[in-house]
């Protein structure tokens, strides 16, 4: 199962615009741009089947990862799919907190290491540009937090299950690629 979880905003917060501002000035007012209002979501996807979109209200930390997300719902998955199971993440803070490690070891999860430098290398990232680009096509666009998210949950169902399969399939090209960059960038 491959597991992550993205903020989607009301309005861009790709933060992709490039400024010049005097040396040490980075957090003044006029150099910060407030994303605007928007929702945490959680998903998981596994080779024909994914989780429901989990739309969450709350900053994602250790306990809320742990009480909301992987006993819940990854917990479930871990006994329909048995021994074979095996549970990849990315490195954020939550994600690796001790009491994370903890319930991982407890529950008998095999949690695969993924590398500081690859976080392309899930392929979880690439459903969420889908969902993204689904997203910024609404017309008209949300402008309001239900609309967001009632079109989050639209357009998550909406992702053809084959396009998130050949993402779940590329994963011994992808692997490959970053052993042969010794885990940072990777060209594809």
């Amino acid at each position: 199962m491959f597991s992550d979880e993205s903020r989607f905003s009301l309005q861009s917060d790709s933060c992709r615009t490039f400024i010049w501002r005097v040396p040490g000035t980075r957090y003044h007012q006029e150099n910060t741009i407030d994303g605007g209002a928007g929702w945490l979501v959680w998903e998981g996807i596994i080779l024909g089947s994914r989780t429901d979109l989990h739309v969450l209200s709350v900053t994602m930390t250790g306990h809320i990862y742990r009480d909301v997300i992987l006993e819940q719902h990854v917990h479930l998955f871990r006994g329909a799919m048995g021994a074979e199971f095996l549970f990849m993440d990315d490195n954020a803070h939550p994600h690796r907190a001790n009491i994370v490690d903890e319930w991982l070891q407890s529950e008998d999860i095999t949690h695969m290491d993924s590398p500081a430098y690859s976080p392309d290398l899930n392929p979880i990232e690439h459903v969420w540009d889908m969902l993204g680009r689904r997203i910024a096509a609404c017309q008209p666009p949300p402008t309001c937090l239900p609309e967001l998210r009632r079109a989050l949950l639209d357009e998550w169902c909406n992702i053809p299950q084959d396009q998130i399969d050949n993402l779940i399939l590329s994963m011994p090209r992808r692997c490959k690629a970053c052993i042969a960059s010794s885990g940072k960038h990777t060209p594809y």
